[in-house]
């Protein structure tokens, strides 16, 4: 069960939040205004669960209670490691026909240049196998940065094709309507998405370079480690705070002071995470380890 605290507990039960859920999912999105200094914050909720599993599987239920409770919702993805099993918990209730998602429209929040659609390793691909075919999603409603368009002549970026891919990305959220419900997940160092350490708070989708450290995370998904592509379309914290509401999800000890900073530290740009305490509702998921150094 989740309460509406900084200091949250949970009980065995995983039942849908249905305190974050209580507004209105059809109403107006509101456009975000940017002030680097006199930041207004607010306390972060969160919620701790025993594991990886029921946190994974509460995840999924606020996602499944998003649709059904508005069928046409815009949803924010994420992929990498942390949302595997919300994935596939969201799949098994497919299944079982609790929740449908042949109205649901997405966007994902980042995309590797240097790899076509159908590399393996693309998170296209990813999202295609780990959720899109198993549910009755159409694939043209599910939209990533289109990373193949950027012209690179001898090795140096075209500057012109990079802003025009951002900027269609951001026109085509814009026209949807906007997100309903971001899935986030959080490096080691704070970033969420590929927005690093040094991003800014009025940044949105743009062309980044991989730090090292994001770079050595991902080899594991890459028979080698030079396979790893060191840039990526991602969107910004600009574009992830205008989603209407953020869920980011953390599991084990290695996200703990990341997740700790996030929640109680000051708002900056060495923690990116730490901007989702300008976002009046964004609710943390945490297993007991990632929730750990939580004072």
């Amino acid at each position: 069960m989740s309460v509406r605290s900084r200091i949250g507990k949970s009980s065995a039960s995983i039942e849908e939040s249905s305190y974050w859920l209580d507004s209105d999912p059809h109403e107006p999105q509101s456009q975000l205004e940017i002030a680097i200094e006199g930041l207004e914050t607010m306390a972060i909720n969160y919620t701790i669960l025993e594991d990886e599993v029921e946190a994974s599987q509460h995840v999924a239920g606020l996602f499944a209670s998003m649709i059904n409770r508005k069928p046409q919702c815009v949803l924010g993805l994420a992929t990498g490691g942390t949302p595997v099993k919300v994935y596939s918990n969201l799949c098994r209730r497919f299944l079982a026909g609790e929740v449908a998602f042949e109205q649901v429209t997405t966007f994902n929040l980042d995309e590797y240049v240097g790899l076509p659609p159908g590399h393996e390793q693309s998170y296209r691909s990813f999202m295609n196998e780990q959720l899109f075919r198993h549910v009755d999603v159409p694939l043209e409603q599910t939209h990533f940065p289109d990373a193949g368009r950027l012209v690179i002549n001898d090795g140096v970026v075209d500057s012109e094709s990079a802003n025009s891919i951002a900027a269609d990305y951001e026109a085509l959220i814009e026209r949807t309507g906007g997100i309903d419900l971001q899935l986030l997940g959080i490096g080691t160092n704070g970033h969420i998405a590929f927005n690093e350490p040094g991003s800014t708070i009025d940044s949105m989708t743009r062309l980044v370079g991989l730090t090292e450290s994001t770079i050595a995370a991902n080899a594991r998904f890459f028979e080698d480690a030079s396979d790893v592509p060191r840039q990526a379309f991602t969107m910004g914290i600009a574009t992830i705070l205008r989603a209407r509401k953020i869920v980011l999800m953390a599991t084990g000890e290695s996200k703990a002071e990341a997740v700790a900073s996030a929640i109680n530290g000051a708002v900056t740009s060495d923690n990116p995470a730490s901007f989702l305490q300008t976002h009046s509702d964004t609710l943390f998921v945490l297993d007991k380890a990632a929730a750990s150094a939580i004072a």
